[in-house]
């Protein structure tokens, strides 16, 4: 192009004029090279496979990622009845044990339970001379919860002497009268009497002789019903 010719142009139209065409002009080339360059790449293969990657096909289902995906459940199997539906394995034996019968209430001055009444005996003396009679003191508690009655007569309350197994002497020997003496026990307070031995033998039949008794060791015992008292053992001189 001819020096002048350029000069000349931009002298009649200006420098702003002659920038915008030349800026125009590059920037459609650049748009060109893009198109091309995009045009190139996409038949060369762009929408294929990339390479080392694996794309699975639309609408397939990875087997492993679906079973991550999905929680897994333990299940235990339980021994159950077909009658009850409850487990069989779990019940416990059934033991039928029979209720106990209710206790009757006890009142004051009902008879007294032989097992809440003590009975005990106790010698004046170990020893006892040619001249001296035994003497017991004989005692009888209630331990129950309430007073209570019991017959203390001389044929409810036993005091009988041995020596081995000679029966030598009892209180219930020749009872006169009916022989009974009810008395109402209260609670821890003792029923006291003293029994006295003239040191001769007795027999249920009172018309039998009463020879006086030997020297040696005997021994003294309280009974009432059930109720023993401890052995005391004595000596007569």
């Amino acid at each position: 192009m001819d020096p002048d010719t350029f000069r000349g142009d931009v002298g009649v139209e200006g420098p702003d004029v002659y920038w915008r065409r030349r800026v125009s002009v590059l920037t459609g080339a650049l748009v060109v090279v893009a198109v091309v360059a995009w045009a190139c790449t996409s038949a060369s293969g762009g929408s294929g496979p990339s390479p080392g990657g694996h794309h699975a096909p639309v609408g397939s289902k990875d087997p492993g990622s679906h079973a991550s995906a999905t929680p897994s459940t333990s299940q235990t199997p339980t021994a159950t009845s077909t009658t009850t539906g409850k487990s069989v394995a779990s019940r416990p034996p059934v033991t039928l044990t029979p209720s106990p019968a209710p206790s009757r209430t006890r009142r004051p001055g009902d008879p007294c339970e032989k097992a809440d009444l003590v009975v005990s005996l106790r010698g004046e003396s170990e020893v006892y001379s040619s001249k001296g009679a035994p003497r017991f003191l004989l005692t009888i508690v209630n331990l129950g919860r309430v007073d209570c009655t019991v017959d203390v007569g001389p044929r409810a309350v036993e005091v009988r002497i041995t020596s081995g197994d000679d029966r030598v002497w009892s209180t219930a020997d020749c009872v006169s009268g009916d022989g009974t003496d009810v008395r109402r026990m209260a609670r821890g307070v003792p029923h006291v009497r003293m029994v006295n031995w003239d040191r001769r033998r007795s027999a249920p039949d009172c018309r039998a002789a009463r020879p006086k008794a030997h020297d040696g060791t005997y021994v003294a015992m309280a009974r009432l019903g059930a109720a023993k008292s401890s052995k005391v053992v004595f000596h007569l001189r």
